[in-house]
């Protein structure tokens, strides 16, 4: 999830792919119609998906005079972020405090992270910033006691496909430590630990095994209260059942298993994550299935009773 963003002193910006439907259809007089909100109408609708338009997340954003601006942080996330800025291609310029520098960024609006000024004021000056971002904060320490629910409705099992260490796609650090569950597509999805949602991704549709699909899977991201962040992706196409900064509780609906984003069939993939080093790191973690508490091995069946 690090982003990498350069701009030349004007604000900077992540942003993220969303999806939409465009809805057409003919009216009684035989003239075509078309809109991207569900028209009232009687008559046959023609729906079809399209591709994705941007949402920013993150960005910067510059304040003061022209000769000492500062420059402070928006995060649009429901949780804590760390951005990282420097400062690139000074000529003459300087920041306070120096600059490469962490800031850890709460939801909203920061307060002034740095200021840029010149070295000597009787000379001209430019200078270009750089900044990168990681969601979550890098102070947050995993409940290594905490127990996971099963991420299913009670009375339910399925089975793990893939588990710690995985070697068709859980190498890489963000996911060494995750879990694939098959599942139907629209199997109800439910929180395995309460938490605030901080994110949720609703508008994927298409599923593949190319790089650029590894970003495009629709996603709940909730935080616990011990500053870990469980994701669960794969989910269906605008089905979730929750929406950013709302509180829920283990156990409690939020979505629908899909088959988007990085993905060979229906499944649900689970994780529980830290930021650590500017970058996302899964972690171990417990599950409790009918009655025993340990570890997800692939080929096991889980069970919440």
């Amino acid at each position: 999830m690090k982003l990498f963003l350069i701009l030349f002193i004007c604000c900077l910006f992540s942003q993220q792919l969303l999806a939409k439907k465009l809805y057409k259809y003919k009216d009684q007089q035989g003239h075509w119609h078309y809109s991207d909100k569900p028209p009232e109408t009687k008559q046959e609708v023609e729906v079809r998906q399209m591709k994705a338009g941007r949402k920013r997340y993150i960005w910067l954003e510059k304040t003061g005079d022209k000769h000492h601006p500062r420059y402070f942080a928006i995060n649009n996330y429901h949780g804590p972020v760390e951005i990282e800025a420097v400062l690139k291609k000074a000529n003459n310029a300087q920041t306070k405090p120096a600059l490469p520098k962490q800031f850890i960024v709460e939801p909203g609006q920061s307060e002034a992270l740095f200021e840029v000024g010149a070295i000597n004021e009787y000379r001209s000056w430019g200078y270009s910033l750089q900044y990168r971002y990681n969601i979550g904060s890098p102070l947050a320490v995993h409940d290594q006691q905490a127990v996971y629910l099963p991420p299913f409705a009670m009375h339910s099992q399925f089975q793990i496909t893939q588990s710690f260490g995985g070697q068709f796609s859980h190498t890489g650090e963000q996911s060494q430590y995750a879990v694939d569950i098959a599942m139907p597509v629209d199997t109800p999805v439910h929180a395995a630990r309460s938490g605030v949602v901080i994110e949720v991704n609703n508008d994927f549709f298409k599923n593949g095994l190319t790089q650029a699909y590894k970003s495009r899977a629709n996603s709940v991201r909730i935080l616990h209260e011990d500053g870990s962040m469980a994701i669960y992706a794969h989910l269906a196409l605008e089905k979730a059942e929750v929406y950013p900064g709302m509180q829920v509780s283990a156990g409690q609906l939020i979505g629908y298993s899909g088959n988007t984003g990085y993905s060979t069939g229906p499944h649900l993939h689970f994780a529980v994550q830290l930021n650590q080093g500017m970058k996302l790191v899964s972690v171990p973690f417990k599950f409790s299935s009918a009655g025993d508490v340990s570890e997800p091995i692939a080929g096991k069946w889980l069970e919440r009773n």
